[in-house]
């Protein structure tokens, strides 16, 4: 059964103070708020790794933002802002992105009643840029989104444009420009797979040192891939939870992780909320290779609209089957799972996340995470000065 769930029960006040505009100077200076056994204590981030059992595993998210926000200009002068979301042909990122002429991406369209049926030319002045002569087309339109075709001469990757072209994404709440330092700070040490127009956040606090002394006691690392899309941004509208639509984002998951997973008698530190729905997805994309031969795309309701037979490890095995059998090394599909008080949680034991917004879908995961009790999570962090989402400080979540 879909849960009957009120958005306003997930409010909160956020004074706008506690919003963290900027990044601290150093990543791993964050504070770190622990909570375990129903209670809340402090300390700081780079602290992390002792709080963590031996002998257990950690998984973050690889994903890598992209510079996609791009500003063109029409004949009139008029300034239309292009926020590059998905591709849609070729549809695949990696091809997408090595497109030397053309491509197409659904977009957020910025002043788009401005733009008619012109071509738009990038605005710019930038020498390396004049031959390019980087243009967009509007192919179809509905609302603030639409499909815009990308074309341009000279040869050069789209992802090599998007880096000279393109400015860092980073979220409407900090009520800001893009910054220097956003081009740094709004990536994770460990980014490497293009297509996130958003960052995993709560990643943004590890260093390599952090890294290293995480597995220095004996905790093994590995990484999943979610490329974290524009849905992330928006608020739930609906005052009933079960009226709002998640939307689909691609992920990565390597056979060996699936096998380590698969035989897994330790514990699982998911980084971030990205992990932990590409995590908690496999079950019902196993479930999917048992029932029907193949693994496919999890709905947003699957988790509760039936009862589920498969053991974990059950799932898990027919998906490494599934590949072993088609001779793949990785299981790429989508996710539209809404974590939300109710869900059954699986696989992740820990989770390390920021502090989210109020009446958002991130909060519901913490509470559906935390047994309800995310009020003394956020109560302990509002009056104890913590700074909130996304260059915000961290916390240590271990599951009720």
């Amino acid at each position: 059964m879909i849960p009957d769930i009120r958005i306003e029960d997930y409010n909160y006040d956020l004074p706008d103070e506690r919003i963290a505009k900027y990044p601290l100077e150093h990543r791993d200076w964050s504070k770190l708020l622990i909570y375990k056994d129903g209670k809340c204590s402090d300390d700081v981030f780079s602290s992390l790794p002792g709080y963590l059992p031996e002998n257990s595993i950690m998984v973050f998210n690889d994903t890598k933002v992209v510079p996609a926000r791009l500003y063109f200009r029409r004949e009139s002068g008029a300034h239309i802002e292009i926020f590059c979301l998905q591709p849609v042909e070729p549809a695949e990122y990696v091809k997408a992105f090595d497109a030397t002429q053309s491509c197409s991406w659904q977009c957020v369209i910025g002043n788009s009643k401005r733009w008619k049926d012109d071509i738009l030319q990038y605005d710019t002045d930038h020498k390396e840029l004049l031959d390019v002569n980087l243009r967009a087309r509007l192919v179809s339109r509905e609302g603030q989104t639409g499909v815009v075709e990308f074309f341009w001469d000279g040869g050069k990757a789209f992802s090599e444009l998007l880096d000279l072209c393109g400015r860092v994404p980073i979220p409407p709440y900090l009520n800001r420009d893009t910054e220097a330092i956003d081009l740094e700070r709004y990536q994770t040490t460990y980014a490497h797979i293009r297509g996130s127009v958003a960052a995993p956040t709560a990643g943004l606090h590890f260093t390599p040192e952090t890294i290293a002394a995480i597995r220095a006691r004996n905790i093994e690392t590995d990484n999943v891939c979610l490329h974290v899309g524009a849905g992330t941004f928006l608020p739930v509208k609906s005052s009933r939870v079960a009226e709002h639509p998640m939307h689909r984002e691609p992920f990565i998951v390597k056979r060996s992780l699936l096998e380590r997973l698969a035989g897994k008698d330790c514990s699982l530190t998911a980084v971030g909320t990205t992990s932990v729905r590409t995590l908690e997805s496999l079950y019902y994309a196993g479930a999917a290779c048992i029932e029907k031969g193949a693994p496919e795309d999890v709905g947003q309701w699957d988790p509760y609209t039936r009862e589920w037979p498969y053991e974990t490890g059950e799932a898990l095995r027919a998906l490494i089957s599934y590949l072993n059998a088609n001779g793949l090394d990785e299981l790429k599909i989508g996710t539209r799972i809404i974590i939300v008080p109710g869900f059954r949680f699986r696989l992740v034991d820990r989770l390390v996340t920021n502090f989210h917004q109020p009446q958002s879908t991130l909060l519901l995961l913490i509470s559906a995470f935390v047994g309800g009790d995310w009020r003394t999570i956020y109560r302990h962090a509002l009056e104890n000065g913590f700074r909130f989402l996304s260059y915000g400080d961290s916390s240590l979540l271990f599951r009720r």
